[in-house]
């Protein structure tokens, strides 16, 4: 998320860069458990050479010499101890910056534990930060996307991390209207579980690029927008619109995110639109929801 002026300067540098150590740690111990090749010839290539009653048959080199396979993309494989990339990015990110991300690492952890288990997933994130390349290295071979209000503020984390997948999209509510389109939440159309684009609901958004409506999202962090004072865009919509793509995915279930529930808006919006009844855990101001499929299950209510 993008840091506001009211952030207080809480420097958890040091424990973001042990979460990512630990992964790496994890990593290379994985990899010591797996099991060494076989190598039928330990002569070299000099012995062949210099002794020719050693020399392969010629059917024998006519056969093709198996290439050793190259390190797979997906993390914590135990026969590969390379560092993928994007956390060797991510790690010299963070070596390098003063700049960490605004969650505690105890609500880092909520959905890292997800991302363990899902990971490589979608995984689609309202607001664009300085704890973005860390959510794209933890899910490493996955496609993670970021949507974020400021337009110039996109293009300046992209100039420096150009990999970063982020679409700039546009809210037109505020703060001070959150108590109105509570009330509007409540009427039936916006109890109605379909694609957002096509939604009656006041709450839904409808101006994403429509790749984000077509792709089912095994986990969604609301994480913005801006919404620390009466004239900000404010995350009701952002809520509800998470929420609704959740149960209009064809089936499974999505991990929900909503971080900042500290606030009013968050705190209530939240509990409304992605149920008390699907929460799960919270951990300081973050809460994880997990929100099932309404499409395979006809009948089932908003809320449990």
């Amino acid at each position: 998320m993008r840091p506001n002026k009211n952030q207080s300067p809480i420097n958890i540098k040091i424990i973001t860069l042990s979460l990512f150590f630990l992964l790496f740690l994890v990593l290379v111990a994985w990899s010591s458990f797996s099991s060494p090749r076989s190598n039928p010839s330990p002569k070299s290539e000099n012995d062949d050479l210099t002794n020719p009653s050693s020399s392969l048959s010629t059917d024998e080199e006519d056969q093709p010499t198996p290439s050793t396979p190259a390190c797979p993309s997906l993390p914590l494989t135990p026969t590969c101890t390379k560092t993928p990339p994007s956390l060797a990015n991510a790690l010299v990110h963070y070596v390098t910056t003063n700049i960490t991300p605004q969650q505690t690492l105890k609500e880092i952890s909520v959905t890292l534990r997800v991302l363990e288990k899902k990971s490589p997933c979608n995984f689609l994130v309202f607001g664009l930060g300085h704890d973005s390349l860390m959510w794209t290295s933890l899910n490493h071979g996955g496609r993670t996307v970021f949507l974020e209000e400021d337009k110039a503020w996109i293009e300046q984390i992209t100039e420096k991390l150009p990999s970063l997948e982020a679409y700039h999209v546009t809210y037109d509510t505020r703060v001070h209207q959150a108590d109105g389109l509570m009330e509007t939440g409540m009427g039936d159309e916006c109890k109605v579980v379909s694609d957002p684009r096509f939604s009656k609901c006041q709450l839904a958004l409808k101006g994403f690029p429509s790749d984000i409506y077509d792709m089912e999202w095994d986990l969604i962090m609301v994480d913005a927008p801006t919404g620390y004072h009466d004239e900000a865009p404010g995350r009701m919509t952002a809520i509800y619109t998470a929420g609704l793509m959740a149960r209009n995915r064809e089936n499974g279930e999505t991990d929900v995110f909503v971080h900042d529930v500290d606030r009013v808006v968050e705190d209530k919006f939240s509990k409304a639109f992605l149920c008390e009844g699907y929460l799960t855990e919270q951990e300081g101001r973050l809460r994880h929801f997990i929100v099932p499929s309404h499409r395979t299950r006809s009948g089932r209510p908003f809320c449990p």
